[in-house]
């Protein structure tokens, strides 16, 4: 018998694009948001796994790639996982705070000191996970425990609460990080769940990213204005090179820095970010609007950018190779390679 074909193969057509796995159903699910958003909201099935399931979807993710964490990379993920978490928001956070000092929280060109930290000090970590799924190794793809940290309005209300503006939510931290332990846990104890586990992201990042496609309405990209386009062209090229650094001159990755560039990105809960923060301390219900829709630019423009970024340091560098750990489909590696 002929061995059977894809009529359109668009799996294939995904892994060609730098970050395609989770950046094209992104992009569909934000048109659908969009122009048609209540087809998806018909209720069943079809609005528990087309519009709803971002969040329980991402969890499993993140329980799945803590079973691949074994002790022996432990070391060597946290490492990893600290640099990026230094780099990409440690270090732009407590520059927007001296900045935030000299210019007021009215920030400049039209851009807040909230919209700012809530565009900057986060990452995108399914888009971390789907690009280093791809072409990097278990040390960074267990790092996405950096994005666990910093995903959501935790660093913004950490650094302004510095000036006593807002309260820490610690219970909301340890929340990102419980599937993440326990997937830990899980995988070293039971070697047999680590292999199951092992394909889950290449499953559930296409259906979590469209998910969260859905929830970013294009109209308030645009209406971001220019402010909101500048601020996400910033992102990748300024965080990510931070982030690039790190990975060459603390981690010592050679020509593997390039994935440095993926982690410069927005993450999707950031755009509720500035409501949160105006819950917490009501004088920056005045920025929150403006904010919400330069942050929903900024997530759109890096995801799109942060991985082109990557894939160019890495192609210059003769990385740009799918990885060896990584179990993908027959000819996946030739296409990425290409």
């Amino acid at each position: 018998m002929k061995p059977e074909v894809s009529r359109i193969p668009m799996y294939q057509t995904m892994m060609k694009v730098p970050g395609g796995l989770m950046l094209l159903p992104l992009i569909l699910g934000s048109i659908i948001g969009t122009f048609a958003p209540d087809a998806l909201a018909i209720g069943g099935f079809t609005t528990a796994l087309f519009k709803n399931s971002a969040l329980p979807l991402i969890a499993l993710l993140i329980f799945a790639t803590g079973t691949q964490v074994n002790m022996r990379t432990g070391g060597p993920i946290l490492a990893t996982a600290g640099t990026i978490l230094l780099m990409k928001t440690l270090v732009p956070a407590t520059l927007i705070v001296i900045l935030g000092r000299y210019v007021g929280l009215d920030g400049i060109w039209g851009v807040s000191i909230l919209a700012m930290l809530a565009a900057f000090d986060n990452s995108n970590g399914g888009l971390w996970l789907a690009y280093t799924g791809q072409y990097g190794d278990a040390r960074d793809r267990g790092a996405y425990v950096a994005s666990a940290v910093n995903d959501g309005p935790f660093f913004s209300l950490l650094f302004l609460g510095a000036s006593g503006l807002a309260d820490i939510p610690v219970v909301a931290l340890i929340a990102a990080l419980v599937p993440f332990l326990l997937g830990v846990l899980v995988g070293n104890l039971d070697i047999e769940w680590r292999n199951v586990l092992k394909p889950v992201p290449n499953i559930v990042i296409p259906f979590f990213a469209f998910a969260l496609g859905t929830g970013i309405n294009l109209s308030a990209v645009v209406s971001g204005g220019m402010s909101g386009l500048v601020l996400g062209l910033l992102i990748s090229p300024v965080t990510g090179f931070l982030v690039y650094l790190g990975y060459r001159f603390i981690l010592r990755r050679g020509g593997k820095s390039g994935i440095g560039f993926a982690a410069g990105t927005t993450a999707g809960n950031a755009i509720a970010t500035p409501a949160v923060v105006a819950a917490a301390d009501p004088s920056f219900a005045q920025y929150v609007d403006t904010a919400t829709a330069q942050v929903a630019a900024c997530v759109l423009i890096s995801s799109i950018l942060a991985p082109v970024l990557a894939s160019w340091f890495l192609k210059r560098a003769g990385e740009l190779k799918v990885a060896d750990d990584v179990s993908v489909p027959e000819g996946a590696v030739a296409d990425a390679k290409v």
